[in-house]
């Protein structure tokens, strides 16, 4: 926990400092600026806590996809065959499988981060190996989960 300098403190007066490191609070205090813009460097937990939330996002979104596959079966039979005639084009098969990637790192995310909450792996060289282990995880179980979708014939093109 930082504190402000001492009043009267000249050798360390953040009022009298021409760095630019403090910032004057509306409540009057001087409190110095958050370094981390000029001190974080970009590294692989953090490609892998952005890919989370985006796989979250991508989720979000597609239970939209789940929604319509719902109301189609709700609607009908002609209505349910058109949802899947649009949904088993190449163009709604590339949605699935992006919402199917979505999924399996989010699934595999989540194992990492329990595993971090458990106390374990976090050492940078080992949450970045959890991190890599996580990302090959998920592509892994997409590309078999794919992969016997076309070699049982359920997905063709």
């Amino acid at each position: 926990m930082s504190t402000s300098p001492l009043p009267g403190d000249a050798s360390n007066d953040p009022a009298d400092d021409q760095s630019g490191r403090f910032v004057l609070q509306p409540n009057g205090r001087v409190r110095p600026l958050s370094p981390h813009l000029q001190v974080w460097r970009f590294h692989l937990t953090m490609l892998g806590s952005i890919l989370n939330r985006v796989a979250a996002g991508a989720l979000s979104f597609g239970a939209l996809f789940v929604v319509g596959w719902l109301a189609a079966a709700a609607l009908g039979p002609d209505a349910y065959a058109g949802f899947t005639a649009v949904m088993g084009s190449p163009v709604g098969l590339l949605v699935w499988f992006g919402l199917s990637l979505a999924g399996a790192y989010h699934l595999t995310a989540g194992i990492r981060h329990m595993t971090w909450d458990a106390g374990e792996g976090l050492t940078p060289k080992t949450a970045t190996n959890l991190t890599i282990v996580s990302m090959v995880a998920a592509v892994l179980i997409v590309a078999v989960f794919w992969g016997a979708l076309f070699l049982t014939g359920r997905v063709v093109l």
